[in-house]
């Protein structure tokens, strides 16, 4: 099994100031961990380049662009109450929403089986047209509308398991059947999204599953879902290509939640995709870093994560 880590320097030029929880030592830290572990040895690691505009307008609107890069290039700022740009957080932008699209390039063209994207900014809030929740360009959206437009594919799957809700995601394709959006997020938090009546609209009615989990809930609550929720959606949908919302903070250490997941569980959930992912998408996964906050769970959290996805 080939994994391949899509890492790229200018991810730790996103300088969101000393305090803040989405910092660039996250990656840092994961670094650490795989290189302790031997892990980082065993996986493809490949850097991407830029996404172009153009990319992004896929899924953002070009004022929505253009505002970004103009904060930066005045020296940053926030863009939100609590999303934090400098003045290279565009071109860190463009990369993560470039490595996003390497990865599915690898998995595509058989380069590699599966693929994990230690990116920054993340981008699970990000909207049509607005920064939110530390997001800044939506990176697994992108990489949606990439995958379909480049490799012909009919139906993606996103499946998001980050803390939060991404907000973001749902409001993109809400409309829209070719892309089914679920995720298991800690409800009622932060961004006060999420509840499960919201199943899509129009077109896109009943592809949309909002799992709400209470403060609390653990490895066996998500095993649980995902066998009576995630699993038979999946084999009714038949995705033919699979991306992961892998945020991290949902750990029993992590300082922005209250749900109890540990590294097993998120192997556990690993495991799981990769089953969907062989049954109806050629094992075609590519999971993208969200949140986690905690540095020491976030690293050995990912470490299982990505050991799961390379066997």
């Amino acid at each position: 099994m080939t994994t391949s880590l899509i890492y790229h320097p200018a991810y730790l030029c996103h300088d969101t100031g000393p305090h803040h929880p989405e910092r660039p030592s996250r990656l840092k830290a994961i670094f650490r961990k795989l290189n302790k572990t031997g892990l980082m040895d065993k996986l493809m690691v490949v850097e991407p380049d830029v996404a172009m505009e153009s990319d992004i307008a896929m899924v953002h609107s070009p004022g929505y662009i253009n505002s970004v890069k103009d904060t930066c290039i005045a020296g940053g700022g926030k863009l939100d109450a609590d999303t934090v740009a400098s003045k290279d957080s565009y071109i860190a932008a463009l990369f993560a929403a470039g490595g996003v699209m390497k990865a599915i390039d690898l998995v595509c063209g058989g380069n590699a089986d599966n693929a994990f994207c230690a990116v920054r900014p993340p981008g699970h809030h990000a909207g049509h047209c607005r920064a939110m929740g530390f997001c800044l360009f939506n990176n697994v959206a992108i990489g949606a509308r990439y995958v379909q437009k480049k490799y012909n594919i009919k139906r993606v799957l996103i499946i998001d398991w980050d803390a939060h809700h991404g907000n973001g995601t749902e409001e993109i394709f809400y409309e829209d059947p070719s892309v089914f959006y679920v995720s298991l997020h800690q409800y009622p938090h932060y961004p006060g999204t999420g509840s499960s009546e919201y199943r899509g609209k129009e077109k896109g009615k009943g592809y949309n599953l909002n799992i709400p989990m209470s403060a609390g809930s653990g490895d066996s609550e998500y095993m649980k879902v995902f066998r009576d929720m995630v699993i038979p959606m999946a084999k009714d949908f038949k995705p033919e290509f699979i991306l992961i919302s892998a945020g991290f903070d949902g750990h029993e250490n992590d300082p922005l939640s209250s749900t109890n997941l540990t590294e097993k569980g998120y192997g556990k959930m690993t495991e799981l995709v990769k089953d969907i992912a062989v049954a109806y998408a050629k094992g075609r996964v590519v999971s993208v870093l969200e949140g986690g906050y905690n540095l020491l769970s976030l690293a050995d959290s990912v470490n299982t994560h990505i050991e799961k996805l390379s066997t």
